[in-house]
């Protein structure tokens, strides 16, 4: 049954490539990515600034050039805990020149803390970044977490995901590789 799924997925991309428009995604939505609002255009993104990993501010346009799976997530969040790595495997099968997964954290999360969450979930190539005062987050509607944002590479908001998923699934990754392949 998972070998039909993925072909039937994998010929859907072939389709969604064809059509050049981030909004037919949609089409590949299955399990958790039902979830994922795909907008009819794109949404203007932030400028607002946040803490690089190296403490140095920053803001989304380094990214811009790239697709971004744009996740904001806090170490108390149970449903960060349990997507986190998956995210990681994303970024670890298709990041590069023009596809990465940047990770926020927004809120009271202190640097020892997050380390120690990513230690404990095995997570060694994703961002450190924080958003200590919300002001990103706030700037992009965040509310609540974990919530995962996919920029396009003009740094425009074109699918958002409110609380966890399943960023592992065939779906998730046709997803992510038909826009890569648009």
């Amino acid at each position: 049954m998972r070998k039909l799924l993925s072909a039937l997925l994998y010929t859907a991309i072939a389709a969604v490539a064809n059509a050049g428009h981030a909004d037919d995604i949609a089409a590949l939505r299955e399990g958790d990515m039902r979830k994922l609002i795909v907008h009819s255009a794109p949404v203007a993104g932030s400028d607002v600034p946040f803490t690089a990993e190296d403490g140095s501010e920053m803001t989304l346009a380094a990214y811009e050039g790239k697709y971004v799976v744009l996740n904001f997530w806090a170490t108390w969040c149970a449903p960060c805990r349990k997507e986190m790595p998956m995210l990681s495997a994303m970024q670890a099968q298709l990041g590069g020149d023009t596809f990465e997964v940047v990770t926020i954290a927004t809120g009271r999360n202190p640097r020892p803390a997050m380390e120690r969450f990513f230690a404990e979930i095995e997570v060694d190539n994703l961002p450190l970044h924080t958003d200590a005062r919300q002001s990103l987050a706030r700037s992009l509607g965040v509310l609540g977490l974990p919530v995962t944002l996919i920029l396009n590479p003009e740094g425009q908001e074109i699918a958002r995901l409110q609380g966890d998923a399943d960023w592992s699934s065939d779906s998730a990754y046709a997803i992510i590789e038909a826009l890569l392949d648009d």
